[in-house]
């Protein structure tokens, strides 16, 4: 069981780093999430009847376990001390558009809730409506309710930020 634990593990790390990275600013956080994202799919190994993908069962674990502990850190908010690279300032001429649409749609993607960056997520992962329906637990037709929605914010979001500057 162990040798099977660890082969879905390292076959999907980068599913984990990925809702890590989503719900988690500082490398230190990040590292922390992700072994508590696979204590907690060890956990629930012995439970997973293998009914839906590994994949979808993996996302279902690392969503709501990164979610708890983003509600958890938002009733206990960690102190960071502030490193010289938070203060250094890019070279305006030096990044290029495309840089500064993906900065900005990540900035707009922060600003979002768990859910809503958790929907994202997995369509910008080309999950199907079917696959994200399954892994987040809404009907197929609130999927697509909550992703013109978020679309919707997303796009005010990043006009919010452009304007400000």
């Amino acid at each position: 069981m162990e040798k099977e634990f660890i082969e879905l593990i390292n076959n999907h790390r980068a599913l984990i780093f990925k809702v890590c990275n989503l719900y988690c600013s500082y490398p230190e956080s990040r590292k922390d999430l992700f072994q508590e994202v696979v204590l907690q799919l060890w956990k629930s190994f012995p439970g997973f009847r293998k009914a839906s993908a590994n994949s979808t069962w993996i996302y279902r674990v690392a969503l709501n376990t990164a979610i708890s502990n983003f509600r958890k850190e938002l009733k206990n908010p960690e102190k960071q001390s502030i490193t010289p690279l938070e203060f250094e300032i890019p070279d305006i001429l030096d990044t290029s558009e495309n840089e500064e649409g993906q900065s900005a749609l990540n900035q707009a993607i922060e600003k979002l809730t768990e859910i809503e960056k958790a929907v994202v997520m997995l369509y910008l992962d080309e999950k199907t409506y079917d696959e994200i329906s399954d892994i987040i637990g809404i009907s197929n037709s609130n999927v697509g309710v909550r992703l013109n929605r978020i679309k919707n914010k997303l796009s005010q979001l990043i006009k919010t930020n452009f304007n400000e500057y």
